[in-house]
This record gives C-alpha cells, structure tokens and sequence, in this order.
C-alpha cells in the first residue's frame, strides 16, 4: 500500500473505490489507476533528476519508459496535451486566444499553435508551434488562472479575460472567426461575470469601445 494525497482521495470517490480514511492508505495497484490519469511531462533537467543520471534517463527512454517529445522535454505519454506541455516550458505564460478559446469550447476551430501571453520583456519564445503576444507585465496576470486538465495543469485566462482579449484584437481577426467566438459567448452570457469582465476592461485604454461591443454583441 501507498500514501495518497486529499486530491488523490478525491479521484478515488469519484471512481468509486473505497479508501480508508483513517490510515490514509490505499492498494499499490488503485494508485497506479490513478496515476496513468494524468500526463507526467518534465524538462531535461527534472527528467535528468527524475531518472536519477543522464544515463538513465537515456535508458528510460530507450526502453519506452518515458518519452523525449521535443528539445529539453519529456512526457509519460507520446502525444501529451501541447498546453501542458506549454505550461511545463513557460510557466509565467498564459494560455489565450485561439488555445483558450478552443480549451474551453468557445469555437470548434482547433488552433494550428499554442498561443501564449507573456510579459513584454520575457524571452521571445523561438520553439516552432508557438504564438507569443507581448503584454505589459501589470496587464499578464489579472484573469490568469490555473485549470486541472484531468491530465495536467496549465494556466489560462479565465472566460471573462478571454472574452476582453477577443474584443481588444476585433479588427485582427477573421471576421467569421469572430462571429463564431462572439455566438459561443452570447449562448453562455448568463455565465459571466460580467461586473468582473467591465473591471478588465477598465485595465485598457479602448474600454468605451469593448463596453459598446459587450452591450451590442454580447449581452
């Protein structure tokens, strides 16, 4: 029998597997369950760590063991969830526009990258399959949130944020692109927050322009 944690217990009731809430402690073999519910994604260097030395790191991967899925990453899965894996690399990034909009069912367009927000004076990100938008580092974090994938955790803009973030970039996008975007929220409006979409707004200069386009397109 294993240890688990109170998130691990909470996976265990939602399967339906009795646990002993006294002694903490579960069947080696309802743990490993548990685990393979998740995508397990490192750098190099908590691989290196992970597998005790490069060498056996190399061995783990040779043997199928763990996966090297690009430069200086690695997952227990072949085809991991590319915004974990995004999360992994660029942990202070946020995951917006066409990758959040897709995350959370607001267009059916899959995304052809991984669009991140950073900090205006963050490294530019020159790994192919990104999309980096430069922010002011006071405009990065309101509205960030971390979300559990099921297989992972990564950070996002909430809907509200996205939904600014969609209106400041109008005249960017393709116009039935928009359109679509802009029905998906329509549909979920009773959803919003919509005191906490105008204070968002309020962090931008062109606020009277979203506030007509949240009255008019939107609510």
């Amino acid at each position: 029998c294993v240890r688990c944690s109170t998130s691990e217990f909470h996976l265990l009731s939602i399967v339906g597997i009795s646990t002993n809430i006294h002694t903490n402690r579960v069947c080696v073999y309802v743990y490993a369950i548990i685990c393979s519910m998740r995508d397990i994604v490192l750098t190099y260097e908590s691989a290196v760590e992970e597998a005790g030395s490069r060498g056996a790191l190399e061995t783990k991967v040779r043997s199928g063991g763990l996966f090297k899925i690009g430069r200086g990453i690695y997952s227990s899965s072949e085809h991991p969830d590319p915004l974990v894996v995004a999360h992994v690399l660029y942990p202070d990034a946020v995951i917006t526009m066409d990758s959040a909009l897709a995350s959370y069912g607001l267009t059916d367009v899959p995304p052809d990258k991984v669009h991140l927000a950073t900090a205006r004076d963050a490294t530019r990100i020159s790994r192919p399959g990104y999309r980096q938008y430069f922010t002011e580092r006071k405009l990065l974090d309101p509205g960030a949130v971390e979300k559990d994938m099921g297989h992972g955790t990564i950070r996002i803009y909430d809907r509200e944020r996205l939904l600014v973030e969609v209106m400041r970039r109008q005249a960017t996008l393709p116009l039935d692109y928009y359109r679509e975007v802009i029905a998906s929220y329509r549909r979920i409006s009773e959803d919003l927050d919509v005191r906490l979409v105008e204070d968002y707004m309020a962090l931008f200069k062109r606020q009277d322009a979203m506030f007509d386009i949240l009255q008019r397109e939107v609510l």
